[in-house]
């Protein structure tokens, strides 16, 4: 099916300290991801860059800050509802380029409006689910997942709506196999589903995938916040926090088969590729092929 494809780049490397994730919007235009999209039958249109201040331009904060950049991530997280929310309001699907994983923040909060109708997959090496009282490194990208369920700094809790944009039972993380011990008390205490990637070995992608969509049933439209780190570094390289024993090639592009079958993706976060550590910019292309099999590409 054909449907209109707006993409937001979003330079952000404010949530986390590892510089480069800024160049994740322009590395992934550069491996063709408007041609990939358009040879599908998709519309596609390129709305160019949200705003976002440089790390350099950014007042001094003390080391031990437990939420860093908070006010200036937290402005571009209202920029990128508001961008999310029109192409909500007019029927096109948002796909934003990070950057780092805390854009997810203003998606999610925008495309959830309507109350337990959207799914949201987390495909993450990482739980994401720290709190400026839980994290060890200040890093808001850590905190994401917590924000969007309401747990953390109101800055982010707030974007946009009223807290919290999501239920458990709408959040299901996957790959993860790096989580923090206050995260993980955390993911349990909200009942959070997370496939980590013992069972992914264990059960295989296809089973996985399937319970997955077993779960989102009952929802209207499912939201794909595809961080690259999921997949193994020997796959994506170019990552700023890369753990070993991701996601092989053919089990990131089963699962993305498989939610394309559903019909209901509705809108993808693509982050924290940086093409520093890439080689010969590997991870995007890899972003592109995987987006594609999101939005319809078959092997036959």
């Amino acid at each position: 099916m054909s449907r209109i494809l707006r993409l937001f780049g979003v330079p952000m490397d404010l949530g986390q300290r590892r510089r480069g994730v800024d160049m994740g919007p322009s590395a992934i235009r550069y491996a063709g991801l408007t041609p990939a999209l358009q040879s599908l039958g998709h519309t596609v249109i390129d709305a160019g860059n949200i705003a976002v201040p440089l790390p350099e331009q950014e007042p001094a904060e003390p080391d031990a800050l437990r939420a860093r950049h908070l006010p200036s991530i937290a402005g571009v997280c209202t920029a990128i509802y508001e961008a999310a929310h029109w192409c909500d309001d007019h029927g096109e699907i948002p796909v934003f380029l990070g950057g780092d994983h805390s854009l997810s923040i203003g998606t999610v909060s925008a495309v959830t409006s309507e109350p337990g109708q959207v799914g949201v997959l987390w495909v993450d090496a990482h739980g994401d689910f720290n709190t400026p009282e839980t994290t060890p490194s200040g890093n808001v990208h850590g905190m994401a997942l917590a924000a969007l369920l309401g747990l953390g700094a109101p800055e982010l809790t707030g974007i946009g709506r009223p807290t919290p944009k999501l239920q458990p039972a709408q959040a299901i993380v996957v790959g993860a196999r790096d989580l923090d011990p206050g995260e993980r008390r955390l993911l349990r205490e909200q009942d959070v589903r997370v496939f980590t990637m013992r069972e992914v070995d264990e059960r295989g992608i296809a089973t996985v995938a399937r319970q997955i969509m077993e779960r989102f049933e009952g929802m209207k439209r499912i939201h794909v916040s595809l961080d690259l780190d999921a997949l193994d570094p020997g796959e994506a390289p170019g990552v700023g926090t890369p753990v070993p024993g991701g996601l092989t090639y053919r089990e990131a592009h089963t699962l993305m088969e498989i939610l394309a079958d559903t019909g209901k993706v509705g809108s993808l976060d693509v982050v924290e590729v940086n093409p520093i550590l890439d080689e010969r910019n590997r991870t995007a292309r890899l972003a592109v092929e995987l987006a594609a099999s999101l939005f319809g590409q078959r092997i036959y």
